[in-house]
């Protein structure tokens, strides 16, 4: 009896300038049709995004492979992380993919699972939480998307690069998810699983939460290499490596 799965996978950072991570992930989707009930990307997909008029030849090739995938009955499901928070009505229409907001619960095969990017539980980050709120806001967004597209790729390319200097100089646990904003969303939500990314530390934590056994995996970012978290009908998690140079299909032999 074959065992069908969900797949996670999240912060792949595509762009014209990781040319093999999009082939890596174009031939990932290509297997995941017919082997997932569902696959959810969630966040930083692109590494910047600066609205959904503006599209290059990867951009386009990464949303004909969705559309693709979509058209053959695969539920795709993208969840904006901060690079990629302007992703709109005309990128979802034209890939499949349902946008999701930044807490979404998903009934995983009988177990409640929150879904999140994983910035906003970075609370001790007070200077991007700042940059956030005012970002997200109806009217920035408006008066953003007003601007030429060149600008917009400059603006996009100066703040990519204020972001590095920003993160390389500031301490590691502020960077870092704290265990409050953890503990208070996950009993918001009444789960005791949480899937977030953005962080780029990947890790499977046990806690508590209203002192009850709970579980928060942090996704992998695609760096040199890939990563699919399969969720089984069973209950198991597998985190499968990715190799860009020599990819195997991370379903063979899964049954």
């Amino acid at each position: 009896m074959t065992h069908k799965f969900t797949g996670f996978i999240s912060d792949l950072h595509l762009s014209a300038a990781q040319p093999a991570m999009v082939t890596l992930f174009c031939h990932l989707l290509t297997d995941c049709i017919g082997q997932l009930d569902a696959l959810y990307i969630l966040g930083d997909f692109f590494d910047s995004w600066v609205g959904d008029d503006i599209t290059d030849a990867t951009s386009q090739r990464l949303i004909a492979a969705l559309a693709a995938a979509h058209n053959q009955a695969l539920p795709l499901y993208l969840l904006p992380g901060n690079r990629d928070f302007l992703l709109g009505k005309r990128f979802s229409q034209q890939s499949g993919c349902q946008l999701l907001p930044d807490e979404y619960v998903v009934n995983l095969y009988g177990m409640p699972v929150l879904l999140m990017h994983g910035d906003t539980l970075c609370t001790q980050d007070v200077t991007y939480q700042r940059f956030r709120r005012f970002s997200r806001r109806a009217l920035p967004q408006t008066l953003f998307l007003l601007l030429p597209a060149a600008l917009r790729r400059r603006i996009a390319i100066r703040m990519r690069q204020n972001s590095e200097r920003y993160t390389r100089r500031t301490a590691a646990p502020i960077m870092d998810v704290t265990p409050e904003a953890v503990s208070d969303v996950m009993q918001k939500q009444g789960v005791r699983h949480l899937i977030h990314g953005h962080t780029h530390r990947p890790a499977c934590h046990s806690l508590l939460i209203a002192g009850e056994p709970a579980q928060r995996i942090v996704l992998p970012a695609w760096h040199n290499s890939g990563d699919i978290l399969l969720w089984g009908t069973d209950g198991s998690q597998t985190s499968i490596a990715l190799d860009p140079a020599n990819y195997h299909s991370p379903f063979t032999g899964r049954t």
